[in-house]
């Protein structure tokens, strides 16, 4: 059998655009014969895939699981929403939600472990997914929260069917009660999330950047009105209690009556919030600029 070099596996990385451990398993099947490595690669689909894979995918679906005392949120990416509406890439999501149940939050972990039904593993199985649907796809992030004794509800904005759609959140209800009433609170604590979209749980948990340069604007803010320094720190002080007003959950006002605040809510049921987590599908990603005129000229040759 002919030996597998590192220099071998480069050279059919760079001709193919397919991944590493791809490339070396080719090359094995194919006996050390770079063409024949290529045509092994092409039959699986994953040269196919590889020239895909530096297109944008903002587009895909969240997908929330839950069991005993825990749940999971992942968001798996493709390149349209056409692509959430297929049933084996909804079945998929919903796959790996489940998975994410097992073995926690490491990405990397979940994506090498098997994929059920198959001899793939979940990262194999995108791929699969990504040569015969012809679009980029990502597994792109995932979380899992879990409480001793209580409930980790989960909420589904405008879902495409039960635990699918563009916003899930998670909320994490510590404490003693019947697990009806623990799930229906937490459900309406996962509608004020998807709301309201609060930065942290509490002021403790505020990002000390975030904190210091809202802090700096509203001081210039201040300053500008001529008043005094002393006048100025009071002003501050008042103004970043709106803030934290704003972006922390326990100080919001809660949108279900319009008056109280989260943290009495929880407090008079007995039970404490201990965490949250808000997936909005495709936040943060940077989608390209389609200009649909030029599209058109350019095809048309003008």
């Amino acid at each position: 059998m002919a030996a597998i070099t590192a220099a071998l596996v480069k050279d059919l990385r760079e001709k193919t655009g397919a991944g590493m451990m791809d490339c070396k398993k080719a090359l094995t099947e194919a006996d050390g014969d770079l063409e024949g490595a290529v045509d092994w690669l092409r039959k699986k689909g994953l040269a196919a895939a590889a020239k895909k894979s530096g297109r944008v995918a903002a587009e895909g679906l969240v997908g929330v699981a839950t069991a005993a005392n825990k749940a999971s949120v992942v968001e798996v990416n493709a390149e349209t929403d056409f692509v959430a509406r297929n049933e084996t890439f909804q079945a998929y999501v919903e796959t790996v939600a489940k998975i994410a149940l097992e073995i926690g939050e490491d990405l990397e972990a979940i994506k090498a472990a098997p994929f059920p039904g198959t001899e793939r593993t979940v990262a194999e199985e995108l791929t699969h997914m990504v040569a015969t649907i012809g679009e980029n796809m990502n597994l792109r992030r995932v979380r899992v929260l879990t409480v001793k004794q209580g409930a980790v509800a989960t909420y589904m904005h405008s879902a495409l069917r039960p635990g699918l759609g563009k916003i899930g959140v998670l909320a994490a209800i510590e404490g003693p009660g019947e697990a009806a009433v623990l799930e229906t609170l937490g459900r309406q604590v996962g509608m004020h999330v998807a709301a309201t979209r609060p930065d942290a749980l509490d002021v403790d948990a505020v990002d000390p950047a975030a904190l210091e340069r809202e802090k700096a604007v509203l001081s210039d803010q201040a300053r500008a009105s001529g008043k005094p320094e002393a006048i100025i720190e009071k002003m501050v002080e008042g103004r970043i209690r709106k803030y934290y007003e704003e972006v922390v959950l326990l100080e919001q006002v809660w949108v279900h009556d319009g008056e109280s605040r989260v943290r009495a809510v929880v407090k008079k049921a007995g039970v404490t919030l201990t965490g949250f987590v808000r997936f909005h599908l495709g936040e943060g990603i940077e989608k390209p600029k389609e200009d649909f005129a030029a599209e058109v000229a350019a095809t048309a040759g003008v």
